[in-house]
């Protein structure tokens, strides 16, 4: 027994680093965690008797790593059957095309149906081979499949390092395959610019960054690779400069030109064009390599256009992206009669998120998103099976079923924007936490001339900062901020704070974007321990109140006073009510309110069960002291009567088909709101009021703000509001045009006077 344990023992310390990252493998690797080794790639050795076949990935693509597999022999394109199909085979589809290895692989025609014979049925792969043509199957051609049965596979993003692009069939109607592309900075001015937007365009094959040659060049390739690399369109460039430096330093070209429609979503969805004919002293017939300018969107742009600001309004944009955790990436909500909306997820793909992308001023679409992954929107739907043709300049301009009804908010589509690289994650980092996703906070600035790391003060460190750092390091959302960090043995070297005072939004890319002192540090708590954390999460929570029921359930009761001793002792009533006798009343506004969660992720108090507080009075405890604002403004936006939800036992009323209740708060059992199911506050409970005794009868506006201290992170704060016009006549009281705060347009916000319009700024 103690041999194997031994044997054992020193097997596992072998393979403690493998161990320690392969524990983090699923999470991804953030800047100081190193990737695991890749193999690099040789070009496969093929027999005589091999049939030489070449791949792509086709059909209806939600990402351009996926795909329909299809094979070109005999000189036409055909597909794979998928009987017998499995994730062995679709690594050797995906390692023969460059990919690292394969994430999954979908039967039955998910892509669309192909066209031309079924080449391979059958196939029996061991993962190992060097080419599908080499795995066991029935034979090539033979096949007793219909095009229903279409394989698809989905692949990994990084591609296998030196992999070298062989044309065997010298067939130009294939798509470009290589290990990388880059855009390269060449001319002095624009080197020291982030992000870079001019240069050659280079690919990288066989290990070598290689230049194109400007042939047959096309405008539309420019806009395919600018697209790439977060950029709405391209503009024209100086070429004099660019033919002067190409005489002084000689390109090293690739072996192909390049041929896309100017659609495509990225340059492995274009075809390769004509071999390049060198000339003997190796410069290609135009002798220049390909140069691309791109134009940034209005969020990166270098020098944001100021002048004019005054003079013309800009128009308020008829698409926006909501619930995403990144710059660029959201549920597609359309603007359409004054009234936001989600858009349908029948036929979503890869061109018509690109649509979406370039119009709000980023690059192609990275995903198309379907099922709501990013968070169900409120409101209809706007639009359905969406068809574009990859060029318009708005999704509203792009074909749609306007007859098609039954689309759920469980169907929203979302995307993923191509954005530019700023170079923001290299400037922070997390330090000292159990895993990549938490640590102390990091900043690299500089000092003296030299750029060194340290803490950032936790005073005032809250929700918002610690989203900002979770998104600036592609982390997804904040689960929590930290004001102490003792826990966390960070880098000793960065224990001085050079960063205080931080005040965020929320909405900056990255933490130096938000207020903070400067070069005047102010920290009397100073670093170290007490140095800011933060923990990150892929998915978030986002709480959304019914509208509809807070004006349905609205109306007014007088209530005496001595049956308000609860509500009294937990300040649910107003300061006069301290001085009011026993047997008179209170004028309560009631009304029901139904909080769903239309989040990823389950809403969760903030404080742990061992500090929540017990209430006698009501018999429950507290798990967060104040969870809704609820007030009553006058038409000038002045408060004149206030309520607070003090306690909220938060639990599961009621979910959607299919959802299980998770959380009940009797018995001190566990508070929360799962994901697809909702808490209704009756009406008819304490506390769920505004006293109105000392308001005079008039118009006036109702405001609910829902986790209004931000205690909780959500994936989207905008809609924690909820606004109402209200009319109280003395006698009776009713609201109307409730709805959430961001729901309408700009116009329609404007009628409600003297309010915030989207976040909330009580902090």
């Amino acid at each position: 027994v103690k041999l194997i344990f031994s044997v054992s023992f020193s097997v596992i310390l072998c393979n403690k680093q493998k161990l320690v990252l392969a524990q983090y493998e699923h999470l991804g690797y953030p800047p100081g965690y190193p990737d695991p080794e890749q193999e690099h790639y040789t070009a496969p050795q093929l027999t005589a008797d091999t049939p030489r076949i070449q791949l792509r990935l086709a059909g209806d693509k939600r990402k351009h790593n996926e795909g329909r597999v299809e094979v070109f022999y005999n000189s036409e394109w055909g597909t794979v059957c998928d009987d017998d199909f499995n994730i062995h085979a679709a690594q050797v589809v995906c390692r023969e095309l460059g990919y690292v290895e394969a994430i999954s692989w979908s039967p039955s025609s998910k892509y669309g149906k192909g066209q031309g014979p079924i080449w391979f049925d059958n196939l029996h792969c061991s993962g190992k081979e060097r080419t599908l043509a080499l795995c066991p199957s029935n034979g090539i051609g033979v096949s007793d499949c219909k095009h229903s049965e279409d394989v698809g596979v989905v692949c990994s993003d990084k591609r296998i390092p030196g992999f070298k692009f062989v044309n065997t069939l010298h067939n130009h109607n294939l798509d470009i395959q290589v290990e990388d592309v880059r855009i390269r900075a060449i001319l002095s001015s624009y080197r020291k610019r982030i992000p870079v937007t001019e240069g050659y365009v280079e690919v990288k094959d066989g290990g070598k960054w290689k230049q194109i040659c400007n042939t047959e060049w096309t405008e539309f390739n420019s806009r395919v690779i600018c697209g790439m690399f977060g950029f709405p369109g391209e503009r024209k460039y100086n070429a004099r400069v660019y033919k002067m430096f190409a005489r002084r330093r000689k390109p090293t070209f690739w072996d192909f030109s390049v041929n896309c429609t100017g659609n495509e979503a990225h340059l492995s969805s274009c075809k390769l064009g004509h071999a390049t004919l060198l000339k003997s002293n190796g410069t290609c017939a135009g002798g220049l390599p390909v140069v691309v300018s791109c134009v940034p969107g209005r969020t990166f742009a270098a020098t944001p256009m100021m002048g004019f600001r005054k003079a013309f309004k800009p128009e308020q944009p008829l698409v926006r992206l909501r619930g995403g955790a990144f710059v660029g990436e959201g549920r597609v909500e359309v603007l359409k009669n004054g009234e936001w909306g989600t858009i349908c997820d029948d036929n979503w793909n890869l061109l018509s998120a690109t649509v979406v992308c370039r119009e709000l001023g980023f690059g192609t679409a990275k995903e198309a998103l379907s099922g709501g992954r990013l968070g169900q929107g409120m409101g209809p739907v706007h639009m359905n099976e969406v068809k574009c043709s990859g060029f318009e300049k708005s999704i509203t301009d792009c074909l749609f079923n306007k007859e098609a009804l039954g689309c759920s908010h469980e169907e929203d589509a979302a995307v993923r924007c191509n954005i530019p690289a700023m170079g923001f994650q290299e400037r922070l980092r997390l330090s000292g936490g159990r895993n990549p996703y938490e640590g102390r906070v990091e900043v690299l600035v500089e000092r003296n001339g030299s750029l060194v790391w340290g803490t950032v003060c936790s005073e005032g460190w809250g929700t918002m900062e610690a989203m900002v750092v979770c998104r600036q390091l592609g982390l997804g959302f904040a689960s929590n901020a930290f004001q102490e960090t003792w826990y966390w043995p960070g880098e000793v070297s960065a224990d001085a704070v050079v960063m205080s005072g931080v005040r965020c939004s929320g909405t900056e890319m990255s933490l130096s974007h938000c207020l903070h002192h400067g070069d005047h540090l102010n920290c009397p708590k100073g670093g170290g321990r007490n140095a800011a954390g933060v923990s990150c999460s892929d998915t978030a929570p986002d709480l959304v109140l019914n509208p509809q029921v807070v004006e349905q359930t609205t109306y007014m009761e007088d209530r005496p006073m001595f049956m308000l001793q609860c509500a009294y002792e937990e300040n649910c009533l107003t300061s006069t009510s301290g001085q009011t006798p026993a047997n008179s009343y209170r004028r309560l506004l009631r009304f029901s309110s139904q909080i769903h969660n239309n989040g990823q992720a389950d809403f969760r108090p903030k404080a742990s069960r061992n500090s929540w507080v017990w209430h006698e009075c009501h018999r429950h405890y507290h798990s967060m002291e104040v969870f809704t604002l609820y007030d009553l403004f006058s038409l000038n936006g002045t408060k004149v009567a206030e309520g607070h939800k003090a306690s909220f036992c938060l639990e599961d009323s009621e979910c959607d088909e299919g959802v299980e209740k998770r959380y009940e708060c009797a018995n001190f059992g566990e508070q929360g709101i799962t994901v697809s199911c909702w808490d209704t506050y009756r009406h008819d409970i304490d506390c769920q009021w505004v006293d109105i005794t000392d308001v005079k009868p008039g118009d006036y506006i109702f405001q609910i703000v829902i986790n209004p201290n931000y205690e909780v992170p959500e994936t989207d704060y905008s809609n924690n509001i909820v606004k109402c016009r209200c009319r109280y006549d003395g006698h009776r009281v009713w609201m109307y045009s409730c709805h959430n705060g961001g729901s309408l347009s700009t116009e329609s916000e404007q009628t409600f006077p003297g309010l915030l319009n989207n976040q909330v700024t009580h902090r």
